[in-house]
């Protein structure tokens, strides 16, 4: 096996292993959109991260990347990220492809003093996904995706569920500071200073999304907010929803109050003709990995590693 940059006249044929490996998750996750225009990918020929591996003449592997960023996690370190789109193999020997090209890519890459390394991988890749790990990533964040069908649920009859409108977003200020401190504590360890969160909450309150809640005596109690767009190239498609932001005082958990409010947006939403709904989550947050994964099948492990400040050095 041969490792080489990738390059310009690499694209085209990667592009076809790329969408391979996406409709290989499909078989898995039939709900899943097919994909009729794949994301572009010249610009990883251009920044000179990218690797690409052949045997025997055939390509039958490429690992690209963004452009690196600072201050990665929050961190002090510099990161890079390759999507799903960004990256992919043949079937034969996936694994040790994978780990090839990791080394490769990783050379280069920390040659660039990047020493945060992410990875969206597809969730039902086994190979992918251990390849990664003995290589020493750890998982991180998930997607996951369920069709616009309701709940099989008893709802909760004793709350009131609508949609605010754009005057009304600032209700769930409060809700979202309780959700940015339970980030910041253990396991999750998302840290957020007040001025971060304050950048973060006008940021929040500006864009284009929607904001449903449970509501208690006048008072909102529970909320998601949807978006159209996602994390990836596979939550573009026009019939998908996905939520950005969900959160529900711990004094109304375990009521069947934000399973019922999750019905109550599913139902609003497929009456307006969208089929599908998506969320993004940490795999380390233990409230959302348990309420996420009972109700939306995972389709990607974005998978981290961090390495050693003395890699730099050498």
């Amino acid at each position: 096996m041969e490792i080489f940059d990738f390059e310009l006249k690499h694209v085209e044929e990667a592009k076809l292993i790329a969408i391979s490996n996406y409709n290989e998750e499909r078989e898995y996750v039939k709900v899943l959109p097919e994909i009729y225009t794949f994301p572009d990918l010249e610009h990883f020929a251009n920044n000179g991260l990218g690797v690409v591996a052949f045997d025997n003449g055939r390509m039958v592997g490429f690992l690209c990347c963004y452009e690196p960023w600072e201050s990665a996690y929050n961190s002090k370190a510099k990161g890079t990220f390759s999507p799903i789109h960004a990256h992919g193999t043949v079937k034969e020997n996936r694994c040790r492809v994978y780990r090839k090209m990791y080394e490769a890519a990783a050379e280069k890459w920390v040659k660039n003093k990047i020493t945060y390394h992410s990875i969206a991988l597809y969730a039902h890749d086994q190979e992918a996904v251990n390849a990664m790990f003995t290589y020493g990533f750890g998982l991180r964040c998930i997607d996951a995706i369920r069709p616009m069908e309701g709940l099989e649920i008893q709802c909760n009859n004793e709350v009131i569920f609508e949609e605010l409108s754009k005057a009304e977003i600032p209700k769930v200020r409060e809700m979202r500071k309780l959700l940015t401190e339970h980030l910041g504590h253990s396991p999750c360890f998302m840290y957020s200073t007040q001025e971060v969160f304050e950048r973060w909450l006008t940021r929040a309150e500006a864009r284009n999304t929607r904001l449903f809640v449970a509501i208690d005596e006048e008072k909102p109690i529970a909320f998601v907010e949807i978006a159209g767009g996602g994390e990836n190239f596979a939550t573009e498609v026009p019939d998908m929803c996905n939520i950005c932001g969900a959160f529900c005082l711990p004094e109304y958990r375990g009521k069947n109050i934000y399973q019922s409010l999750l019905n109550f947006t599913i139902l609003k939403l497929k009456e307006e003709g969208y089929n599908r709904l998506g969320v993004d989550f940490e795999s380390f947050n233990p409230n959302a990995n348990m309420f996420w994964t009972k109700y939306f099948t995972s389709y990607t492990n974005g998978v981290v590693r961090r390495i050693d400040e003395c890699a730099l050095n050498n």
